[in-house]
C-alpha cells in the first residue's frame, strides 16, 4: 500500500463535492421560461460560482468544455466563472446578485429554504449518491453491523460526511451515539494516513474522493450503502427566485448548453479534462499536462459514474436535469433523518422543473461527434 505522502499534491486540488437523467415525470414547480428553443436567443451575460475555492474533474471540467466548445456562446451566453468558499457562500452569491447561479448539494438548497433564503433548485447534475463507507482491503469489516465498537473518519464534523456516515450506522442497525466514534480526519493523504495509522478503522468519503487516494496505487474494500440511501440527490443547479422570475430564458440556455457539454464528457473524458486546463491553467500549479492527464481523467469518470444514469447509454439517455417527485422525498427524508430540516418542505419551495423542457433542446449527436473528433486546443 503506498504511503499517505504521496497523496498530498494529488488531494490538494479537490474539495467536497459530488447530472444526469430520468425518464419519470416530475413536478411543476414555480418560474417561467420559454419552452421553445427555437425563440430568438437575447444575449445574457451569467456568472456562474463554483461552490469550491479549488477545481477539480468535476462538473467544473465539464462547465470548461462547454464554455471552451463553444457551447454556451451558441446560446447567447457570456460566461464568467468564479469560486466561492463552500455551498453556503455561493448560495449568498446568487441572493445578492453577485453571481446567477452555482451547483450545490440538493440538500443544502433545501436547508437554505427552510432558513429563509429565496433560492430555488433548477436542474440536477449529480443524480447517483456519492457517499460511501470505505476500509482497508484486509480488514475484517464486510458490512456496517462490524462497525460496532469501531471508529470512522470523516472529512469534518461540519461536512455532509458526518451526517452521512452517522445515517448509515443507524441504517445498518447500530446506534451512532454509542456504538460508533466518529473522528474528523480530512480527506486524501490526511484521511488514508489516519486509516493506515489505525487512528479509524473506516472513512466515509465521498466517490471522487476516493479516487484522488487510489489513483496513487491504494486499494479500497466498499461497503454497500443501504436501501435508505436509494434516490438521494446531490449537486443541483440552484438560483435564486428573482432570477427564476427575471432571468428564467438564459438560465434555461445556460443549462442547455451545460447539458451538451455533459453529453460530450461521457463520450470523451480525456478531451473534457484537457479543455478544464485550458479554461483553469491554475488547476495544473505549474506542472505538466501530460503529468496530470491520466489520473485526472481517472476522477472525472469517477464524477460521471455518479453524474450519469447507471443503465442505458448515451444514445438511450434523455431529459437531462430532472429530479423526481420520488428523488426529491428521500433526499428530503435524509435530510430529516439526519436532524438537517424539522420536516420536509412542499416541493414547490424548493424545486422548479419549468425550465427543463427548453433546458433539453440540443443537438446530442452533434456534441457526440465533437467529442469523437477529440481535443481541438
Amino acid at each position: 500500500m503506498r504511503t499517505a505522502a504521496a497523496l498530498f499534491g494529488a488531494s490538494a486540488m479537490l474539495v467536497t463535492a459530488a447530472c444526469g437523467s430520468d425518464d419519470n415525470e416530475t413536478s411543476t414547480g414555480t418560474g417561467s421560461g420559454d419552452d421553445s428553443a427555437e425563440a430568438e436567443a437575447k444575449p445574457a451575460e451569467l456568472t456562474f460560482v463554483i461552490s469550491a475555492t479549488a477545481i477539480g474533474p468535476k462538473e467544473d471540467m465539464v462547465l470548461a468544455a462547454a464554455k471552451q466548445l463553444g457551447y454556451f456562446e451558441e446560446e447567447g451566453i457570456t460566461l464568467n466563472i468564479e469560486n466561492a468558499d463552500g455551498s453556503q457562500a455561493s448560495l449568498q452569491a446568487i441572493v445578492s446578485g453577485s453571481a446567477d447561479i452555482s451547483a450545490a448539494e440538493a440538500g443544502v438548497i433545501a436547508v437554505a429554504v427552510n432558513n429563509g433564503l429565496p433560492v430555488v433548485a433548477t436542474g440536477g447534475v449529480v443524480q447517483n449518491f456519492p457517499w460511501q463507507i470505505a476500509t482497508t482491503p484486509d480488514s475484517d469489516i464486510e458490512s456496517g453491523k462490524d462497525l460496532k465498537g469501531k471508529k470512522i473518519g470523516v472529512i469534518s464534523l461540519a461536512s455532509g460526511s458526518y451526517p452521512y456516515s452517522k445515517a448509515f450506522v443507524e441504517a445498518s442497525g447500530l446506534n451512532p451515539e454509542s456504538d460508533v466514534e466518529f473522528l474528523p480526519v480530512g480527506t486524501g493523504a490526511q484521511a488514508l494516513g489516519a486509516l493506515e495509522g489505525g487512528q479509524v478503522d473506516a472513512l466515509g468519503l465521498y466517490g471522487q474522493g476516493y479516487q484522488v487516494i487510489e489513483n496513487t496505487g491504494v486499494e479500497f474494500k466498499y461497503l454497500e450503502n443501504p436501501e435508505f440511501f436509494d434516490g438521494i440527490r446531490s449537486i443541483t443547479f440552484v438560483v435564486s427566485q428573482d432570477t427564476l422570475k427575471n432571468n428564467a430564458d438564459a438560465v434555461g440556455r445556460f443549462q442547455r448548453a451545460f447539458y451538451k457539454g455533459l453529453v460530450f464528457a461521457a463520450e470523451n473524458p480525456e478531451a473534457t479534462v484537457q479543455y478544464g486546463y485550458d479554461e483553469f491553467p491554475q488547476v495544473l500549479n505549474g506542472a505538466a499536462p501530460e503529468s496530470r492527464l491520466a489520473d485526472d481523467v481517472k476522477s472525472m469518470k469517477r464524477w460521471l459514474a455518479s453524474a450519469l444514469p447507471l443503465e442505458g447509454t448515451l444514445a438511450d439517455w434523455s431529459d437531462w436535469g430532472f429530479i423526481t417527485d420520488e428523488e426529491w422525498e428521500a433526499t428530503q427524508n435524509y435530510l430529516v433523518k439526519t436532524a438537517q430540516l424539522p420536516e420536509a418542505l412542499p416541493l414547490k419551495d424548493v424545486w422548479s422543473d419549468s425550465l427543463l423542457k427548453s433546458s433539453n433542446e440540443f443537438d446530442k449527436d452533434a456534441a457526440i461527434a465533437d467529442a469523437k473528433a477529440g481535443y481541438k486546443g
